[in-house]
């Protein structure tokens, strides 16, 4: 029998039993629509989550610090009987000790209600140094930076994020305009170019001050909550976090078997880790949605073998006139793939086409993945073939004599 007749065959076969070929199709339909339309969900959170720390800046190294006990008992990070281990000394000795590093930066978080005229708000206030826009990768909008002689005379001066312009300032160009953090007075001398939702929060709903003034006027302490340093480039990342841990280590004269009072965070291992969960989780969708392409699997053995009953006398009079047990079986195959590969393609549509109303009427993040929807539909024929295998060799194997005597 050639594919050519195998084809034509198949073809009239579903043409007669449009009805139960149908509702048998949507068992593949929903299965591979569901299994298309999950991953790309997965798929997407990855992607944002991903986005989200990238945009915390490139080739980062987050070293924090680690709480020490005061006065013999340790209540925690952040409480009053508690300091951090990073000082303004760690500082300076990386900026001139480090050699793959090509920006760094502490971080002083201060807090403070956010004062202008009758308006107020609250946002996050970071000490920071010169280097801030280069080590996160951000813009000066309007006005300037503060320079480093605006650091070391400890001035009064701020750079806010977009969020704080539209919520504090009403969207209106602030430089120039005077502001009280908490009680002490700043002027604005620039804004910063918009970065979007990052990794933790909102990138623009930010005040930045020089880290010295956070220090003097704003937190009352004199040690730092974080040093972000950029590496050079990726490779250089893993050798220089080592450097790092080597020089805190030295510098805090920590013995050869104490532990580090400080973490390092690699923003490639943060990137890694959340890959191999958004890995395992858009595994989990797909293999649930993968169980509606076994369910209709299972439809499909049903009908094949419905489908040898009722055509029994059919495979007799086909036997009797020469037809070989290969070729009836190679009918039903035929007849089951064809089922199973048109509830793929209509599956892929719809399953894109469930993608596409997640992502622009439910704002949820996707990513269709060309691998997936091909994988998706040629699991879908490998269903008609597993699942029609035993119906068509049931048909194979009929006896012509008593397959001419049924019904």
């Amino acid at each position: 029998m050639t594919y050519w007749l195998l084809l034509k065959t198949a073809i009239q076969s579903i043409r007669l039993n449009w009805l139960r070929t149908l509702l048998t199709l949507l068992g593949i339909v929903i299965g591979v629509g569901s299994v298309i339309a999950m991953t790309a969900v997965g798929q997407g959170a990855q992607d944002t989550v991903v986005a989200r720390i990238a945009a915390m800046g490139s080739n980062l190294l987050i070293v924090n610090s680690n709480t020490i006990r005061t006065g013999g008992v340790s209540f925690g990070r952040g409480s009053s009987a508690s300091r951090s281990t990073l000082t303004i000394t760690d500082v300076d000795f990386l900026r001139k000790s480090l050699s793959t590093a090509s920006g760094l930066t502490p971080i002083v978080n201060a807090t403070g209600q956010l004062i202008w005229g009758a308006t107020n708000d609250s946002s996050s206030v970071n000490g920071v140094s010169v280097d801030y826009l280069d080590v996160r990768n951000r813009q000066i909008d309007t006005g300037a930076m503060f320079t480093e002689a605006e650091v070391q005379s400890r001035a009064t001066v701020a750079v806010v994020g977009q969020t704080v312009v539209e919520e504090l300032f009403g969207g209106q160009d602030p430089v120039g305009e005077q502001i009280r953090i908490g009680r002490v007075p700043f002027t604005v001398i620039g804004t910063l170019k918009a970065s979007g939702s990052g990794f933790g929060g909102d990138n623009d709903d930010l005040v930045l001050v020089p880290y010295t003034t956070a220090q003097a006027r704003l937190s009352g302490t004199q040690y730092v909550s974080q040093i972000w340093i950029k590496a050079v480039d990726k490779p250089s990342m893993t050798p220089l976090q080592d450097e790092i841990t080597a020089d805190l280590r030295n510098v805090h004269r920590l013995a050869e078997s104490a532990e580090d009072d400080f973490t390092i965070r690699n923003q490639s291992d943060m990137i890694n880790l959340v890959s191999q969960s958004t890995d395992t989780f858009t595994l989990l969708l797909g293999a649930i949605a993968g169980i509606s392409l076994l369910v209709g699997g299972i439809g499909i053995m049903n009908m094949m073998l419905v489908a040898v009953t009722e055509r029994t006398k059919e495979i007799g009079l086909r036997i009797a006139v020469g037809a070989r047990g290969t070729d009836i079986m190679l009918q039903f195959l035929a007849e089951s793939v064809m089922i199973c590969v048109m509830g793929g393609l209509l599956g892929l549509v719809f399953g894109v086409g469930g993608a596409y109303v997640l992502q622009h009427f439910f704002d949820v993040n996707t990513s269709l993945s060309t691998n997936t929807m091909i994988i998706s539909v040629g699991f879908a024929a490998f269903v008609g073939v597993a699942f029609g295998l035993y119906p068509a060799y049931r048909a194979s194997k009929l006896d012509p004599i008593e397959a001419l005597r049924y019904g």
